[in-house]
């Protein structure tokens, strides 16, 4: 935008300069119209002239991007929301899943096996419940 604006103000120096140095007369004819004016007036009106109807060619490609722009902004907003809205759904549900599921039953740690087992090879008694 600065570069704009530096080139902007360059083109307007260079503009005063090419109409101090050219103030001569020209006559412009179009058609059965016709007016005298300085050659640096005529070439300064062409030139905004053709600003203009650039500035107006432009402008609908500038509207749509600012619509799509403005459309996209609310569409993420949007999806924000949501993932706020999930995400505090998600931490609902991990809660109620703590609450509810049961807690593991630890399992029982392995029983020592006594000498006699170990040197005669069999199975150690389960005691009974």
């Amino acid at each position: 935008m600065q570069l704009l604006l530096i080139l902007g103000i360059a083109l307007a120096i260079a503009a005063v300069a090419f109409a101090l140095q050219n103030n001569s007369t020209v006559t412009v004819t179009l058609g059965l119209w016709s007016f005298d004016s300085s050659l640096a007036m005529v070439l300064l009106l062409a030139t905004g002239i053709g600003a203009v109807i650039a500035v107006l060619l432009s402008w609908p490609s500038m509207l749509k991007s600012m619509w799509t722009s403005s459309r996209l902004r609310r569409h993420i907003s949007r999806l924000e929301a949501e993932k706020d809205t999930l995400e505090r759904r998600v931490g609902q549900l991990e809660a109620e899943l703590a609450r509810v599921s049961p807690e593991p039953i630890p399992e029982e740690p392995p029983r020592y096996l006594g000498l006699k087992s170990i040197l005669i090879g069999s199975e150690p008694e389960k005691p009974r419940e």
